[in-house]
C-alpha cells in the first residue's frame, strides 16, 4: 500500500501498530511457515530506511517475541533426533540460522543508525543497552548454528560482535544490568552476552556432536554470570579478543604485544561452579534443579559436556595425549556399523579385501598419530560426518580393516572439511554374539547378531573390546561370542560409549568348551 494514500510516511505493512499486531497474530501455525514469515519481515523492516528508530524498535521487539516459541520448537525437532534426513536437517538448520541472522541485523540496523545519526526518542536511548544486548546475544545464537554444522565462522560476525561491544564500552553502559527480555531468565548485560558469545567460540565445540553442543551453549548461557573479562591476562583470562580486530579469540600462549583493543578473558569463577556441578552429578546421579541446560537429558549426555567444558575452560591448555606426526597418504573410509558390517561378512572373515566396494570414501591422512588420524575429506562428499560417527578405516600400507570414530570436525573458509580421527583398533575382526544363559549354561548359545572384537588379547585390565550394533548391549547381560568358528563367554565390564548406530563395549572374556 502507497504511502501517500494512507498518509504514512512509511511505505511499510507494519508501519500502523495496529495492522503490526495483526500480521503477527495471523501467523501460520505451522512454526516452520511461521519463523520463515517473521524472517522476512524483519529484513523488510530493516530496509526500510523511512522508520523512525523508535517504531523501528518496536515492531522489531513485536516479531522477536512472536518467534520465540517458533523458534524453540525447530531447535526441539533439529536436536531430537539423532539421525535426520537431509533434506528435513537442511530445512530446520536453514529456518533457524535465517532467523538468528535476520534477528541479529535488524536489531544492529537500529544501533547502526543511531551511531551515524545520534537521533532517536527518549524511549529508543533508554532501551539501547537492551538493544545491544540483544544484538550479541542473536550473533551468538547465529554463531551456535554456524558451529552445529562445524563451519567457519564469518568475519563480520567477529566485527558485529567486537564492534558493539567497543560501542557498549564507549557509551557506559557494558556492564549495567538490564533485562534483556521479560522473564526470571531474561536478565543480564551487555557484557555477560559478549562474554557468552567468545566463551562458547573458545569451548572447542567442534568436539562435540550437535546435541552436545546444544548442552554446551546452555551451559555457557547458565555459568556465564562468573565469566571474568580484563584488559590484561591473568588468573583466569586464559584467552584474548581483539574487539576491533574481526578475528576469533584465541588462548594467550607466551610473551606477546597487544593492541589497546584486546580483552583478555575466561571462565573466572564459572570453572570453579562448573566443577562442582560435574562432582555432584556424578556423586549423586542426579543434574541439579538449579541448573538450567533447556531441556531433561541424563548423566550420560550431560556429564562429557561439562568435563569437555572444564577441560577447555581451565588456564591450561588441553594437552595431547600423543604427538602427530606430518604424513600424505589416502585412507579408505566406510561409514557407519552397517556397512562396516556388510564389508568386514562374518561368513568372510578372511576375505577383508574391500576393492569392489562403491559405497566407500577415500580420504587424505595429513598427520597420523598412536591414537589416530587427522583427514581432509574431499569436496562434495560425506553429508553423513559428525562427531561420534563410527568409521571403518584402511590405509594404503594396512592389511587390516580397523576402527574409529569421528572426534573433531572442522570447515575452513574454502568448505573444505577436515577430521580428526580416534582409532580403536588397528584391526577388527567379525564375531557373532547372542544373549547367553550364564558361565553355568549347559552351552552355549547360537549367536545371530554381527560385532566388531577390536582385539586378539586382552587389555591390562583383562577386558576385550566389542562394537555391537546399538540396543543389543545390557550391562546385567552375558554374551556367547563366536570367533573363528571357537566359542567365548563374554561377561560385561562397562559401555565404553554408545553412538547413533552402534554400542561400543568392554567384556572380560571367558573361552567355551566347544
Amino acid at each position: 500500500m502507497l504511502g501517500f494514500l494512507t498518509g504514512s510516511k512509511v511505505d511499510h505493512p507494519m508501519a500502523d501498530i495496529k495492522q503490526a499486531r495483526e500480521i503477527v497474530a495471523e501467523l501460520p501455525s505451522d512454526p516452520m511457515k511461521a519463523l520463515s514469515e517473521i524472517t522476512h519481515w524483519l529484513d523488510s523492516l530493516r530496509e526500510t530506511k523511512a522508520y523512525k528508530l523508535d517504531r523501528l524498535f518496536e515492531n522489531i521487539d513485536l516479531l522477536d517475541g512472536a518467534a520465540k516459541n517458533y523458534q524453540r520448537k525447530l531447535a526441539q525437532d533439529y536436536f531430537a533426533t539423532s539421525r535426520q534426513q537431509k533434506f528435513q536437517e537442511s530445512r530446520l538448520w536453514t529456518g533457524s540460522y535465517a532467523f538468528w541472522k535476520a534477528l541479529s541485523d535488524a536489531y544492529l540496523e537500529c544501533v547502526s543508525r543511531f551511531e551515524s545519526t545520534q537521533t532517536g526518542g527518549t524511549a529508543f536511548r533508554k532501551n539501547l543497552p537492551v538493544i545491544v544486548a540483544r544484538t550479541l546475544r542473536a550473533l551468538t545464537l547465529q554463531l551456535k548454528w554456524i558451529l552445529v554444522r562445524y563451519g567457519p565462522v564469518e568475519p563480520r560476525v567477529w566485527s558485529d560482535i567486537g564492534r558493539l561491544y567497543q560501542f557498549a564500552e564507549a557509551s557506559g553502559f557494558a556492564g549495567n544490568a538490564v533485562a534483556i527480555y521479560p522473564g526470571s531468565h531474561g536478565g543480564g548485560s551487555v557484557r555477560q552476552e559478549f562474554l557468552k558469545a567468545v566463551m562458547l567460540s573458545v569451548s572447542s565445540t567442534d568436539g562435540l556432536s550437535p546435541m552436545r553442543q546444544e548442552i554446551a551453549e546452555r551451559a555457557v548461557a547458565h555459568f556465564s554470570s562468573g565469566f571474568r573479562i580484563a584488559q590484561q591476562p591473568g588468573p583466569g583470562c586464559a584467552y584474548c579478543f581483539d574487539i576491533a580486530g574481526g578475528k576469533p579469540p584465541f588462548r594467550v600462549v607466551g610473551e606477546k604485544t597487544f593492541p589497546p583493543t584486546a580483552r583478555f578473558f575466561g571462565a573466572g569463577d564459572a570453572l570453579i561452579q562448573l566443577q562442582k556441578v560435574e562432582a555432584v552429578i556424578r556423586e549423586t546421579g542426579a543434574i541439579p534443579s538449579s541448573v538450567h541446560l533447556g531441556g531433561t537429558y541424563d548423566n550420560e549426555t550431560v556429564l562429557p559436556v561439562l568435563r569437555h567444558l572444564i577441560s577447555y575452560w581451565s588456564d591450561d591448555a588441553p594437552a595431547r595425549n600423543t604427538q602427530r606426526r606430518q604424513t600424505a597418504t589416502r585412507m579408505t573410509v566406510l561409514h557407519g556399523m552397517a556397512e562396516i558390517l556388510q564389508t568386514l561378512d562374518p561368513a568372510h572373515s578372511d576375505e577383508l579385501d574391500f576393492s569392489t566396494d562403491s559405497s566407500a570414501e577415500s580420504w587424505i591422512v595429513e598427520n597420523v598419530s598412536d591414537g589416530g588420524y587427522g583427514a581432509i575429506i574431499p569436496a562434495a562428499k560425506s553429508d553423513w560426518v559428525r562427531v561420534g560417527a563410527l568409521i571403518g578405516v584402511k590405509t594404503e600400507i594396512a592389511q587390516h580393516w580397523g576402527i574409529g570414530i569421528i572426534r573433531r570436525v572442522t570447515r575452513d573458509e574454502h568448505q573444505q572439511r577436515r577430521v580428526g580421527v580416534q582409532v580403536l583398533s588397528k584391526i577388527a575382526i567379525p564375531v557373532r554374539v547372542g544373549k547367553s544363559g550364564g558361565a553355568f549354561a549347559s552351552g552355549p548359545a547360537a549367536p545371530t547378531d554381527s560385532a566388531l572384537l577390536l582385539s586378539t588379547t586382552p587389555d591390562s585390565n583383562g577386558e576385550v573390546g566389542v562394537v555391537m550394533r546399538d540396543g543389543i548391549f545390557s550391562s546385567r547381560d552375558s554374551y556367547d561370542m563366536v570367533a573363528k568358528n571357537k566359542p567365548y563367554l563374554l561377561m560385561p565390564s562397562r559401555l565404553a560409549e554408545g553412538g547413533e548406530d552402534f554400542d561400543w563395549a568392554m567384556f572380560k572374556v571367558m573361552a567355551r568348551s566347544s
